[in-house]
C-alpha cells in the first residue's frame, strides 16, 4: 500500500515517529530506518510558516500559548500521552523546537532501546549531495549507480502540488529569534535527554557522514 505523507496531520506522523519506526521493523525486519533532521531554528520557522495554511495545527499553536497544560490537553485529545508537551508556546518558534525535540528524543530512545536506526542531518546533504545519497543507498543496501538520480531530485518541490508547497507558503514572515527567545528556547531543550541547544553544532548520536 502506497501512503503519503500529506494524507495526515503533520503533528500526528511527528508524534508517532517511534511507532511507525517500530511497525514497520516489525513487518519488515530486512528493512532500514532512517531519521532525518535539520538545524532545529530552521525546522521551527518551517513548522511555523506550514501553521498558516494548516488551520488545526495553527488554532493548537494559538491555544497553547494559554498554558501548558492546554497544549498537553490538545494532544491528550489526539489519544496521545501529552506528558511531553506540557509546555506553554509562548512565541513563533517554541511549537517547532518542541516537536523537534519530542522526535529527536524519540530516535534517540530507539537507538537505546537497541533498534538498528541511523539519521541524517539535512545540511549534509545539501553541503555533498552526491556523496551523501552514495552514503544513504549504501546504508539501505542500494544500488550506488542511483545516485546520480537521487540528486536531481532535489531539485523538486516534492509538496508542489499540496498546500505545503513552497510557492504557497514561502512568503509567510517568519518568527525572529531573538536572545531572550533563544535564551528560553534552549531552557525547553534542556528538559529533553541529549539535545543539542540552539547555538551548539547540533550534530546527535548515529548521524551517517561521507567524510
Amino acid at each position: 500500500m502506497k501512503m503519503c505523507i500529506t494524507d495526515f496531520p503533520l503533528s500526528i506522523l511527528l508524534i508517532l515517529t517511534d511507532v511507525i519506526v517500530c511497525v514497520c521493523r516489525d513487518m519488515f525486519p530486512s528493512s532500514r530506518c532512517l531519521f532525518m533532521y535539520r538545524d532545529i531554528v530552521t525546522v521551527a520557522k518551517s513548522i511555523y510558516r506550514l501553521s498558516m495554511v494548516m488551520p488545526l495545527f495553527r488554532l493548537a499553536c494559538l491555544l497553547g500559548y494559554v498554558s501548558g497544560n492546554v497544549t498537553k490537553t490538545i494532544v491528550d485529545s489526539m489519544g496521545f500521552d501529552g506528558s511531553d508537551f506540557r509546555v506553554r508556546l509562548d512565541n513563533g518558534l517554541s511549537g517547532g523546537v518542541l516537536l523537534c525535540a519530542v522526535t529527536t528524543t524519540g530516535y534517540l530512545d530507539l537507538r537505546r532501546r537497541g533498534l538498528d536506526v541511523s539519521a541524517v542531518r539535512y545540511e549534509d546533504l545539501v553541503e555533498r549531495p552526491l556523496d551523501m545519497c552514495r552514503v544513504i543507498l549504501e546504508f539501505c543496501h542500494l544500488p550506488q549507480s542511483l545516485a546520480e538520480l537521487a540528486v536531481k531530485a532535489f531539485d523538486v518541490d516534492a509538496q508542489r502540488n499540496s498546500v505545503l508547497a513552497k510557492s504557497a507558503i514561502g512568503h509567510f514572515e517568519e518568527p525572529e529569534l531573538t536572545p531572550q527567545i533563544k535564551k528560553e528556547l534552549n531552557e525547553l531543550l534542556k528538559k529533553f535527554d541529549r539535545m543539542p541547544l540552539i547555538g551548539e553544532p547540533g550534530i546527535i548520536e548515529g548521524t551517517l557522514t561521507c567524510s
